[in-house]
């Protein structure tokens, strides 16, 4: 695939995508995937069809960010707002969600991933409430990070990390406090976000982590993400200027 840059044509599939990572400082992608039931829909399918499909379109992506040297990813698999989709559909996403729980711990040796959940994991009921924990626990000292946003909504994780503090006694709080009382005080912030489907905004993602991060939107359905539209990304962010409010 051919990707424009100043009149210049770059083939994309022929970049050293280790030497664009390790040039651009890039350490850390969140992708909020989009699209998975639209694309069940486009083929007459039930949208749950959608999230099965696109759970192996994100054991793809996070194979390429490994295989690129991306040390943490973080992926949005469910919001506190999606509690009022179907029924039906939400037990399917659970249904998923546990069963990649499952298999990513019978895969550690392979994946060498870091697990964290991110969101309240009370409202996942006490059997995958163990499940995230006890993976979270197993795999503690692998070097890549997958975070799960699971069950989570930005601004209730800010909310939650300032109730943290008053309880604690702090009567002047910082943005180190905040920052270190996130679901994510593991990890660095997201370099890069990067959202599927066709949609421009965040969706209660990441509020407090996404300040300087890089937006890069594209009209892929998730199902549908592929090695070239994560080089396609990649390539963008690799232009960007980043000057944290300089000049």
């Amino acid at each position: 695939m051919l990707f424009k840059k100043k009149n210049t044509e770059i083939d994309l599939s022929s970049l050293d995508m280790k030497k664009v990572v390790s040039d651009a400082k890039l350490q850390h992608i969140a992708f909020i995937m989009d699209g998975n039931g639209r694309w069940a829909q486009n083929r007459g399918l039930p949208r749950e069809a959608g999230h099965k499909v696109g759970v192996e379109a994100f054991r793809r992506i996070a194979n390429k960010c490994k295989e690129y040297g991306i040390g943490t990813i973080t992926i949005y698999a469910f919001s506190t707002e999606n509690w009022a989709r179907p029924k039906n559909e939400v037990n399917e996403i659970m249904r998923l969600l546990d069963k990649y729980i499952s298999e990513a711990e019978k895969e550690d040796a392979e994946n060498r991933s870091q697990y964290h959940v991110l969101g309240d994991k009370e409202r996942l009921g006490a059997d995958l409430k163990a499940k995230c924990e006890y993976l979270e626990d197993f795999t503690k000292d692998n070097p890549y990070v997958v975070n799960i946003a699971l069950n989570y909504g930005g601004r209730d994780e800010i909310v939650r990390a300032a109730n943290r503090l008053i309880a604690e006694g702090k009567t002047e709080i910082t943005e180190e406090d905040i920052s270190s009382n996130l679901f994510t005080s593991h990890s660095p912030d997201p370099d890069l976000i990067v959202r599927s489907g066709g949609e421009y905004r965040l969706s209660n993602f990441l509020m407090w982590q996404s300040a300087y991060s890089e937006l890069y939107f594209c009209d892929t359905l998730w199902p549908d993400m592929d090695d070239m539209d994560l080089r396609k990304a990649i390539v963008e962010f690799s232009k960007r200027k980043r000057r944290f409010g300089g000049i």
